[in-house]
């Protein structure tokens, strides 16, 4: 029998909408937090989104949607959002100074038993441990964007993480849907952005640094991976431009890696002034719904007539 079932996401952002979304659509009661009604509304707007591609990808019938919708909850008031709450998910910015004020925020408003999961794409559990006020009910639990087609679920622990906590995160995870991958020690990123975070900055590098298009990025990327639905380009606009922002300024600073650094900049300056978040918004690097890497000639030979145009790329700039 499911012990988690009333559930609080912390964050109503890109990946933080998905979670509950799809949470309430496999039977779970959620409220949803953020810190402003904005926010709130931009997730609602998600969420009759995500109702469509559910109708139209995952099989759901209407009843399953209204069924979904009525699970929900949004709230600005903390309080509000956790007195009955099995499991939190924490879904902030990657910024540790937010996750460690809302955790403390939080700690004295918790039931007893309940436990909490941070879905931070590239930070350690350990670090905002103490800051929950209950470090042996506290994990990791990340999970991919698109959470409908990428069902996974890392489930880290940290040193002090209970078994009990491991165990009940990770029923919760498969009776929601999916494909729980043990993390076996701690690890900045994961599984999944172990590999993820410097294939996308290594894009952004590229393009950052003029070397390449983000299209002929992409289109090497699909070449190369022949039957993937997009390019790095294309995943950081699922993934979200103040994602992208926030890891490569974070870990440019704590590694003092210029170079990411200057990806940050380039993310800030081209895209986030621009009010432009990429998928969430309609543009990105591509304009949505019909990016072009989703176009039937994408990926084919081009024809002779556009030799001039590849050779005035392909010369050095003087």
């Amino acid at each position: 029998m499911s012990t988690l079932n009333n559930i609080t996401v912390l964050g109503s952002g890109v990946l933080g909408g998905q979670i509950a979304w799809h949470s309430a659509f496999k039977g779970k009661t959620v409220v949803v937090y953020d810190i402003s009604e904005e926010a709130l509304n931009n997730c609602r707007g998600a969420h009759q989104q995500y109702a469509a591609i559910y109708l139209a990808d995952v099989g759901a019938t209407e009843n399953d949607i209204s069924q979904t919708h009525a699970r929900l909850r949004y709230t600005t008031d903390l309080a509000s959002a956790v007195f009955e709450a099995d499991l939190v998910i924490e879904a902030v910015p990657e910024v540790p100074e937010t996750k460690t004020s809302v955790y403390q925020q939080m700690a004295p408003l918790l039931p007893e038993n309940t436990l909490i999961a941070t879905n931070s794409s590239t930070l350690l559990a350990r670090d905002f441990a103490e800051a929950t006020g209950r470090p042996d009910k506290y994990c990791a639990l990340h999970y991919a964007n698109l959470i409908w087609i990428m069902n996974l679920a890392e489930i880290m622990a940290h040193p002090t993480t209970a078994e009990s906590t491991l165990t009940a995160v990770t029923e919760f995870a498969i009776e929601t849907g999916m494909v729980p991958i043990p993390v076996q020690k701690e690890q900045n990123g994961y599984v999944l952005n172990s590999w993820f975070v410097p294939l996308l900055n290594s894009a952004q590098t590229l393009v950052t640094n003029g070397i390449s298009t983000p299209e002929e990025i992409d289109r090497t990327f699909m070449i190369a991976n022949r039957g993937c639905e997009r390019g790095p380009c294309g995943m950081m606009d699922v993934v979200g431009m103040k994602t992208a922002h926030d890891v490569c300024a974070y870990w440019g600073e704590v590694n003092n890696d210029d170079q990411m650094l200057a990806n940050a900049a380039y993310v800030q300056a081209n895209f986030l002034d621009k009010g432009l978040l990429g998928l969430q918004t309609g543009k990105g690097y591509y304009q949505y719904p019909n990016p072009a890497y989703m176009a039937d000639d994408f990926l084919a030979v081009p024809d002779k007539s556009k030799v001039s145009e590849i050779v005035a790329l392909t010369k050095p700039a003087e």
